[in-house]
């Protein structure tokens, strides 16, 4: 399901309909109805299911057939919590992907030299990221995306090429955005809902139980329990037989330009 694609499906079916004897007396109006809700449900869909790659493809995940997986961690840094995280990976040698907040970056620059100095790489998240910027005009986007680079470039020297939509929402503008500015799009495939967890337990054992090859998990420094389960995420993955690799070498991409 293409949104290029899903608009003409639906002209092609009312342009039928119009052409039935009578429907133009009223008689199937109420069907006209009908198809623009269902147009309105595919759009929402398409809008917030990041993993539909209906506005435009986006990478998800690696090789099904290969026991490797890559974390991923969103709207860092953030002080007091992303410091720990990276304490952690260092400790049990995991390399991760950071998609980054251009607006977190001034006070938390030692974060950033750390993930590149230990191995990590980063992605652009926006700079704002706030609720408002799904629905900017393609060129006022692509100015936010561009100010995180820029703060990125300021301490790492380093423009990143993957970019996360804000909320993994999508739509014509955020496609637009993503191609005007020549990035490679990333969702996941594995999204734990760690900043809304209620139990360290479940919150655990929900990511295991949906483990599979080739998963890119999405997590965030500031979630609820991240802190607290990760050192065991990683233990029990490993246990389960998968490997931990960065996004970049799962997904067979460039991190920078």
């Amino acid at each position: 399901m293409k949104h290029k694609f899903i608009p003409l499906v639906f002209i092609a079916i009312a342009l039928a309909i119009w052409f039935i004897p009578d429907s133009r007396t009223g008689r199937f109006y109420f069907v006209y109805g009908f198809l623009g809700l269902v147009y309105l449900l595919f759009t929402i869909y398409g809008s917030y299911f990041i993993q539909a790659n209906y506005f435009i493809d986006l990478l998800h995940h690696g090789n099904r057939q290969q026991k490797k997986i890559a974390l991923t961690f969103d709207d860092g840094p953030q002080p007091g919590f992303t410091a720990q995280v990276l304490d952690i990976l260092k400790e049990k040698q995991v390399p991760a992907l950071f998609f980054l907040i251009g607006q977190n970056v001034k006070g938390n620059e030692g974060d950033l030299q750390r993930m590149d100095a230990e191995g990590h790489i980063v992605g652009n998240h926006s700079y704002s990221h706030n609720y408002w910027f799904s629905l900017k005009q393609t060129n006022n986007m692509l100015a936010d995306i561009k100010l995180c680079d820029e703060e990125v470039m300021r301490v790492m020297r380093k423009q990143p090429k993957l970019f996360r939509p804000p909320y993994g929402v999508t739509n014509p503008m955020v496609a637009n955005a993503i191609r005007q500015g020549n990035y490679t799009g990333m969702g996941w495939s594995l999204r734990s809902y760690d900043t809304s967890a209620k139990d360290p337990d479940r919150l655990l054992n929900k990511i295991l139980a949906k483990l599979k090859n080739g998963d890119v998990i999405l997590l965030h420094e500031w979630g609820k329990y991240t802190i607290a389960i990760l050192p065991d995420l990683i233990d029990k993955s490993r246990k389960l037989g998968f490997e931990f690799v960065r996004a970049d070498e799962l997904l067979g991409v460039e991190a920078y330009y």
